[in-house]
């Protein structure tokens, strides 16, 4: 289907109206090949990246199947279901529901760990039309019968893929058990591997199948550049270019937790004020270091992948993978955080020599060669020569390797002007 506006979809008046409002005209792919199905009631089985527009694409014909049909709402007894991996994410969809039925009397509430149970019991206790869960808080409120699933009507699994990732299928299994076969199910999932295929296979009836190429969706309107750097050498790269006022909003990427904490910390030391989210801040500091990057309180949020799922923060102006990620699908992932809602936005990697392998998976899975900036003062030929296979029979693939050093970093001076630290 090839719509080209929200009108054509077939949404009612009032979703129009609020995505109006929003500013939102022109449908993603993802959204105008989704929903035209969605409203017929059929199955869905959904491959498609965050940052391409799905959760609009599940929650709009969400809303107007509920709006259609006159049916109070009930305590503890939601008529839609949406599952997601992390309390991030959840919050990202409570909030586009609320933001596009905001003239439609649809109640939501959502729920997930790491917080106060009661509060979101007193939430269940009300009446409620869509409910959105974790899968971990979900059984919880299960195994205590605060929530039941008779007036069920939809049911959205949204980041299969991730709940693989992060252990979850068990709980998730679980839940599905629970819930009454007849049903409308949306199943989402950025990739597709063996074991999210076979639960879909199970759960979804008839399925419409919908794909949107992570190709198109990442370079789009992301301007993507490659700095070639020595390992030791990131931390001043990263402070050259954080001197330019263009980097107003900078989301910047590392693999692991204990990294995220020593830039955030290396970046207030110098007056860059940064915040950092990962798996081991409570839920509580994580949602106040969202809110002060939101709110402009900090330029910088350093995240891990992970901890990064669901942020939906509107005009962040670059997006820093300090280090490369490890899987091709994280870099879209990650690059999607930038250029949303039609925004244009920027993209910059550091690439030392032993990540040449990661940046040679991520240009084969997205079929772009990334541009390479050679002009910044820290610049490392070893690492701009070195073949992009990296290991090549579990020894370095091409020259500037050492015996007992490894790869050792070569440095280019700054050239004059150029900051020196």
């Amino acid at each position: 289907m090839n719509s080209t506006t929200f009108e054509d979809l077939g949404l009612i008046e009032p979703l129009l109206r609020a995505l109006h409002t929003e500013k939102y005209e022109k449908p993603t792919p993802i959204q105008s090949q989704a929903i035209p199905h969605l409203l017929q009631g059929r199955d869905l089985l959904g491959s498609a990246q965050t940052g391409t527009g799905k959760t609009a694409a599940f929650v709009l014909p969400i809303l107007q199947r509920l709006a259609a049909e006159r049916i109070f709402a009930q305590k503890r007894a939601p008529r839609a279901l949406v599952l997601t991996p992390t309390r991030e994410l959840a919050n990202q969809i409570g909030n586009s529901i609320r933001t596009y039925g905001r003239h439609l009397r649809i109640s939501h509430t959502t729920v997930y760990g790491g917080v106060s149970l009661q509060p979101q019991i007193r939430a269940l206790s009300g009446n409620i039309d869509i409910l959105v869960a974790t899968p971990g808080r979900l059984l919880d409120l299960m195994r205590q019968r605060m929530v039941r699933f008779d007036r069920l009507e939809v049911f959205t699994l949204d980041e299969a893929d991730r709940m693989l990732d992060m252990g979850f299928i068990t709980d998730v299994k679980k839940i599905i058990s629970e819930l009454p076969d007849k049903k409308q199910t949306l199943f989402f999932s950025a990739t597709m591997p063996r074991e999210a295929l076979d639960l879909a296979s199970k759960l979804l009836k008839d399925p419409v199948e919908v794909k949107v190429d992570p190709t198109s969706t990442t370079a789009e309107k992301v301007e993507q550049k490659l700095f070639f750097v020595g390992r030791n050498d990131k931390e001043a790269l990263l402070l050259s270019l954080l001197e330019d006022p263009a980097i107003n909003r900078a989301l910047i990427f590392t693999r692991t937790k204990h990294k995220a904490n020593n830039i955030a910390k290396k970046l207030n030391s110098h007056k860059v004020l940064t915040e950092a989210i990962h798996g081991n801040k409570s839920q509580g500091a994580r949602m106040q270091a969202l809110r002060n990057f939101s709110a402009g309180r900090a330029r910088v949020l350093v995240a891990t992948d992970v901890a990064s799922r669901g942020i939906d923060i509107k005009e962040v102006s670059h997006v820093i993978n300090f280090e490369m990620p490890n899987e091709p699908e994280s870099y879209v992932h990650r690059i999607g955080r930038t250029a949303r809602a039609g925004a244009s936005g920027i993209a910059i990697s550091f690439c030392d020599v032993d990540e040449r392998a990661f940046l040679g998976n991520i240009e084969r899975v997205t079929r772009i060669p990334l541009p390479v900036d050679v002009e910044h003062p820290f610049h490392c030929e070893i690492a701009a020569r070195a073949p992009k296979g990296g290991m090549r029979n579990g020894k370095p693939g091409a020259g500037g390797y050492h015996k007992r050093g490894g790869f050792r970093s070569q440095q280019r001076r700054p050239r004059a002007g150029a900051s020196k630290r």
